[in-house]
């Protein structure tokens, strides 16, 4: 069992929520499709694709749960890092394995939070082309299921002010596919059975992208 004093703050990452609704409607014109699918309780992993800086935001202010992402250690510096650690977010050092952040992100899910995952790893093209096995890794090991979140409109076009982010007011859908579950029902967490689960998980993960574009047209 994981000491629950130590873990990422439920109670902070309710406030970061509280801040992301206000930040995202203020800024843009986010639509939500989809947020019914979303388990009401319980541990579950949002595995979103990746491909501008704001997709993440966007998800705590739409997300019908609050939100504990794994960002990356870099983004925790100066303000930024009492900040992130204040609204329950997970710092993760990416260039080996980070016990402290997977002992985390297992807490989190072990308590029925909800843990945010880039699965692509860096911010990309958001197609889920390419995936770590963090997330199978995560999902097999805590047995929590995955929605899978298309954000699209963040990256079609850059605002002219502020080039690393969407024109403002500027409209984002952010679209929530069926849970899933990512093993095969054995419990194994051999390589190979996690190999095999990155195969399933890229498989939905990429059909969800496939329906949501053509869904919002984007």
């Amino acid at each position: 069992m994981t000491d629950s004093a130590q873990l990422p703050s439920a109670g902070g990452a309710a406030v970061g929520r509280r801040i992301g609704i206000g930040l995202m409607n203020g800024l843009w014109r986010p639509r939500v499709l989809g947020s019914w699918r979303v388990p009401p309780a319980g541990p579950v992993i949002f595995a979103v694709n990746h491909s501008h800086n704001v997709d993440g935001p966007m998800l705590m202010g739409t997300a019908p749960r609050p939100v504990h992402f794994l960002i990356k250690k870099e983004a925790f510096a100066g303000p930024l890092d009492p900040f992130l650690r204040g609204i329950g977010q997970v710092k993760v050092d990416r260039t080996s394995t980070d016990r402290t952040a997977v002992t985390h992100a297992l807490g989190i899910l072990e308590r029925g939070g909800v843990l945010g995952i880039f699965p692509e790893g860096t911010r990309g093209e958001g197609d889920f082309a390419s995936l770590r096995a963090g997330l199978a890794y995560f999902a097999v090991r805590s047995g929590a299921p995955i929605v899978p979140v298309a954000v699209l409109g963040s990256a079609e076009r850059r605002s002219r002010v502020i080039p690393a982010l969407p024109p403002l007011r500027g409209r984002v859908d952010v679209v929530f596919g069926d849970a899933f579950e990512a093993g095969d029902g054995s419990g194994r967490r051999t390589r190979k059975a996690l190999d095999e689960a990155t195969v399933r998980i890229q498989e939905r993960l990429t059909a969800h992208l496939t329906d949501a574009r053509r869904l919002t047209g984007r």
